[in-house]
């Protein structure tokens, strides 16, 4: 398994960076070496194809140097930022290679995603079933397909089938193939998505939504590895790898009669499972750059992002996963206009849509704001509510994170990560009951706070 190559000099500059980031790329595996380099340092002889250069700088930056190649000014070795934005560029690196396998390497810097990838990794080497479950956006693709680049199978296609997304009279046609004249409008025939996928991986997507017949059809051709088009007579043998992925919890399905156990036990041989983005932190700002580095425009200079304005990111619970992550970081890219990306540079979803519907919101007091202030103000009404209960949960628990995040249905986990990130902003975080919810509030709107909780 390749992973990153440095000099000493470089890992003696740049240390704890390079150490951090090679620990995290070693568990990613990639299918080149990136070389990682200090700008001062003479360029690699014959040139690397993956190259990053790093500098410490007071004016982070990320420059492109070419399709594969970077350089990287960072402020501090030990931050989120600077972590984040290496991977972002090594993966952007891996993934823009040209070479048949774009976008395979995944991003990831959370321990728990890490170790999903690991076991992926594991899984790949092997003809054994695997069923993803995880919510809408969490990279369920993306894991298949680092699967599939990963396995045997890697030189043959790769191809990607939404059952949800395709309508229940065609989906047979569309998976199995149907011969000419099979129906009307059958002018030609088709091979079909197994077909396609002959020798290499097939992907079904929301396999929740598949209609209860097809299933019946779906479990002899992975039963028996062959495929009846529609309007033939003749079975035609398929060498498919099939990843089945669900958003919806399948065992609940099958009891509630809407999938078929035997299919669902067919599949589940290896389940693997990947939680929501507010429940891997560590990911975030690996993602968030990567989303810069792949939105920003030719020519144009990529925008660092503000620790302030990462701490607002990894305390967005994300209802929209990596979707919506996305959504916002293109938003950020727009309103910052190349510049350092700040907090009143992050608008989040749904923010429209509860000041539109006058949604209820924990009743948090400021003093008057002034025209300036009131955009951000309406734009962090999320990021203050969160805020709010978790504090008041602490509150409420007497200080006790083992209780609060229980009360908050969240782990201590999880809730450990949205302290620290109170703190990476600045904003002081103890114990106390009453005025400790109030005046971190306070302190991340920036306004004087009028009243506080009794």
């Amino acid at each position: 398994m390749h992973g990153l190559e440095f000099t000493p000099e470089t890992a003696r500059r740049h240390a704890p960076l390079v150490q951090r980031a090679e620990a995290v790329i070693s568990a990613l595996g990639s299918s080149e070496p990136v070389w990682v380099a200090d700008h001062a340092e003479p360029p690699a002889s014959p040139p690397r194809r993956n190259a990053i250069a790093l500098d410490r700088s007071d004016a982070p930056a990320i420059r492109r140097e070419g399709a594969s190649r970077f350089t990287l000014a960072y402020r501090d070795a030990c931050g989120d930022a600077a972590l984040g934005a290496l991977i972002a560029c090594i993966a952007t690196a891996q993934n823009d290679r040209g070479q048949g396998d774009k976008g395979t390497m995944p991003i990831a810097a959370d321990p728990e995603s890490l170790s999903v990838l690991a076991l992926a990794e594991r899984l790949a080497a092997s003809e054994i079933p695997v069923l993803i479950n995880g919510p809408t956006g969490t990279g369920k693709e993306v894991l298949s397909r680092f699967i599939h680049a990963r396995s045997p199978r890697k030189a043959g296609p790769f191809i990607a089938v939404n059952c949800a997304a395709m309508p229940e009279a065609m989906l047979e046609a569309l998976l199995f193939g149907h011969v000419k004249g099979a129906f009307t409008g059958a002018t030609q025939s088709s091979e079909g998505f197994f077909r396609a996928a002959d020798g290499g991986t097939l992907l079904l997507d929301e396999i929740a939504e598949m209609p209860l017949p097809l299933q019946a059809k779906l479990l002899r051709a992975l039963q028996e590895s062959e495929v009846v088009p529609i309007g033939a007579t003749t079975p035609i043998k398929v060498d498919v790898r099939v990843i089945a992925a669900a958003n919806r919890d399948l065992p609940t399905e099958v009891a509630e009669g809407r999938f078929r156990p035997d299919l669902y036990y067919r599949l589940n041989v290896f389940p693997l499972g990947l939680r929501s983005l507010r429940e891997r932190p560590e990911d975030i700002a690996a993602l968030a750059f990567a989303m810069l580095l792949r939105h920003a425009p030719a020519g144009q200079p990529i925008p660092w992002i503000s620790d302030a304005a990462l701490a607002m990111l990894r305390l967005h619970p994300w209802p929209g996963n990596v979707r919506e992550l996305e959504n916002v970081m293109r938003r950020a890219l727009l309103l910052s206009g190349g510049r350092e990306i700040e907090p009143a540079h992050v608008q989040f979803d749904g923010i429209a849509r509860l000041v539109e519907a006058n949604a209820p919101v924990a009743p948090v007091m400021f003093a008057q704001p002034t025209e300036a202030e009131e955009p951000q103000r309406l734009a962090n009404v999320v990021q203050l509510s969160e805020a709010r209960a978790i504090m008041d949960a602490l509150d409420a628990c007497g200080g006790n994170r083992v209780a609060a995040a229980r009360q908050l249905g969240i782990s201590e986990r999880t809730l450990r990560y949205r302290l620290a990130a109170f703190r990476e902003a600045g904003i002081p975080v103890s114990n106390t009951r009453g005025a400790n919810a109030a005046h971190v509030l306070g302190r991340m709107q920036g306004t004087r706070v009028a009243g506080s909780r009794s």
